[in-house]
């Protein structure tokens, strides 16, 4: 988990169908990135899944008792 460049946020962001230009994904870029660098120390060790496309459904597993 490395953090986005600009390049990587104005590609994702393409993807998304809200392009932007480069000014503005610098920006984003420059506001998450901390979050990023806070995370760097542990990523690849936490025990669960970090694809947001599967958030819904661990949030709607059923847990057994």
């Amino acid at each position: 988990m490395t953090r986005p460049t600009t390049r990587e946020i104005k590609a994702v962001a393409q993807v998304a169908g809200v392009p932007v230009d480069d000014e503005i994904a610098t920006r984003i870029s420059n506001s998450i990135g901390p979050a990023f660098d806070g995370f760097a120390a542990i990523a690849g060790t936490l025990p669960f899944d970090l694809e947001p496309a599967l958030y819904v459904v661990a949030q709607t597993e059923k847990v057994s008792k």
